[in-house]
């Protein structure tokens, strides 16, 4: 059911993604209509003459506002949603070309290892009935001995022995007709062989395939580049004792691999990367420089900034599958620019992000709703952890708006960290409930406006004692 919700999001207009946005997000209208609007003009986009359509570049979103508004959210329901590559990075962990630490490149090539892997395992899904039967197979061949190299011993009056599988019981293997194979492909079925060990030869697992490319100089990529020149030159297979729990995870594996067409999925991945692919950049606030400052830290910053330009205006990225053009991939970068601003982006940069979207601080009545509303709403989910203890955990509206005030009310004379605050909250709340919830078992607790001023009313009028806990 939630592929077949996955596959239907390029059929959606943007009020539809805005209704399913809304169903874990509240608020923000502004960011998730221009948000909409995006992904709807790349279902566009695919519907024009090829004339045309390399002619229409993605149209790059920058999202501003302050820590714990929604945009990080924004970006994991996008994912969710959104049957194309998808990739949420983080702007402070690249560094520019010359200093340790990954570069801006590897973003493309995380984004086609993720299109690489969504294909396959569609692909493999397809074939999903051929490799249970093949794998099936296997285990079958393991558990019935080979007769014509070890034929069963005879004996005294002219039988055959009883060949015995490891763990199991006796059976009489003289005729290893089709039947036989059946009964045990039932029993495999029904698990009953699920503990037996069998000995397996299994090859060791390809990391990629092709090499990747070593110019960046960085370990990690390096590092990829000798596990796949490992993979080329001689990963023996082993022989292995394994359960037959555990050796059909592994042929299983092995049967996926050999069912689908590699040619293809590296295909499909790529066209899918290079024409549908989005990426998230968060923080992108922290690379900006401040008041022109051109030492230090801001050197690398701007740096990074340069080394992200050509990637977001359109350039050839080499990856182990293959070089991907990233001149239609997606663009969407967040950040809470409390100490800088756009503006102190390079201009360059800046140009390269034509749509820009303002998240509003949230309010009173907006905590209301969070607590409220979302289908992962966190009242719902402490309710949830607390049945698995037998506690039914209650929330009264009036309790909820206390608790939303409280929120407010921190937020406003402490940092401002948004709905993140709620969790602090939350958690100090209900301490004493969750650290007691196993001796209140069959009970209903029901938490009031006195029960939430009696547990934080000393901690938020204390203000210094406030800034340490809340």
């Amino acid at each position: 059911m939630e592929q077949q919700k996955n596959i239907m999001l390029d059929d959606m207009v943007p009020a539809q993604i805005v209704k399913e946005l809304d169903k874990y997000i509240i608020g923000q209208d502004k960011a998730k209509r221009t948000i909409a609007v995006a992904l709807r003009n790349r279902t566009r986009r695919k519907r024009l003459p090829e004339g045309i359509r390399d002619e229409v570049s993605p149209k790059n979103i920058i999202m501003i506002g302050p820590t714990g508004v929604g945009k990080t959210e924004i970006a994991r329901r996008i994912a969710r949603l959104s049957n194309a590559p998808f990739i949420k990075v983080e702007a402070t962990k690249y560094t520019e070309v010359g200093y340790v630490g990954r570069d801006v490149e590897s973003m493309i090539r995380d984004l086609m290892g993720i299109a690489v892997q969504m294909v396959k395992k569609e692909m493999a899904l397809a074939q999903e009935d051929v490799v249970k039967r093949r794998v099936e197979d296997r285990l079958i061949d393991l558990l019935l001995p080979d007769l014509k190299k070890n034929p069963p011993e005879e004996t005294a009056d002219g039988g055959t022995k009883d060949i015995v599988v490891s763990g199991g019981a006796p059976s009489d293997f003289s005729e290893a007709t089709d039947s036989t194979k059946e009964k045990f492909r039932r029993m495999l079925q029904d698990g009953k062989f699920d503990d037996k060990e069998v000995e397996i030869t299994a090859a060791a697992r390809s990391q990629g395939i092709g090499i990747e490319m070593m110019g960046s100089g960085n370990l990690e990529d390096i590092q990829d580049a000798m596990n796949s020149l490992g993979s080329i030159f001689g990963n023996k297979a082993k022989r292995r004792k394994v359960t037959i729990r555990r050796a059909r995870e592994i042929f299983n594996d092995e049967e996926m691999e050999k069912s689908v067409d590699q040619d293809r999925v590296i295909d499909e991945a790529k066209e899918r990367t290079e024409q549908m692919g989005i990426v998230f950049i968060d923080e992108i606030d922290k690379i900006a420089g401040t008041n022109g400052a051109s030492s230090g830290p801001d050197v690398s910053r701007q740096g990074v900034q340069r080394d992200i330009l050509p990637i977001v205006e359109g350039t050839k990225v080499s990856t182990k599958w293959g070089i991907i053009d990233t001149t239609h991939i997606l663009f969407i970068a967040a950040g809470a620019f409390h100490i800088s601003k756009p503006s102190d982006l390079i201009p360059e940069l800046q140009g390269r992000f034509p749509l820009r979207t303002e998240l509003d601080d949230l309010k009173t009545e907006d905590f209301f709703r969070i607590l409220k509303e979302p289908e992962n709403a966190i009242t719902k989910q402490y309710h949830e952890l607390l049945k698995t203890e037998g506690v039914d955990v209650r929330f009264t509206d009036d309790a909820i708006n206390r608790i939303s005030e409280i929120a407010w009310e921190v937020n406003s004379t402490s940092e401002n960290i948004g709905a993140r605050r709620l969790y602090t909250i939350m958690e100090l709340l209900l301490e004493e409930l969750s650290f007691s919830a196993s001796e209140l078992a069959g009970q209903t607790v029901t938490i009031t406006p006195a029960y939430v001023d009696q547990r934080l009313n000393d901690i938020v009028s204390n203000q210094d004692l406030s800034r340490y806990i809340l």
